[in-house]
């Protein structure tokens, strides 16, 4: 069977858990604050609210080097930056609804 590719792989658990956190208006906030800290931005250059889901999504595949989400869970290396990335999230977000009920 030469010259025939392989099918792409299907998306599991990984891959679903990474399209769930992109659809999240918490992470899309984490993008922008990220991006306006490592980029010495003010709130005017870039607003909270900028990034969307498909933004997120951009921003996952090119953080984890992979094409597709789906391959979160076939590719070791980009499913631990993955879980990398959804644990500094998490503490973020921990963090954020700490100082919102102080």
């Amino acid at each position: 069977m030469t010259g025939q590719k392989a099918p792409p792989p299907k998306g599991g658990a990984y891959a679903r858990q990474a399209a769930m956190l992109c659809q999240d208006k918490a992470f899309q906030l984490y993008l922008d604050r990220r991006r306006r800290f490592k980029h010495q931005l003010n709130e005017s250059e870039l607003p909270d609210g900028t990034h969307t889901a498909e933004d997120a999504r951009d921003w996952l595949i090119a953080a984890c080097k992979i094409n597709s989400r789906a391959e979160l869970d076939s590719n070791q290396h980009a499913c631990q930056t993955f879980r990398m990335i959804r644990n500094r999230f998490n503490r973020w977000r921990a963090k954020e609804k700490g100082e919102k009920s102080q």
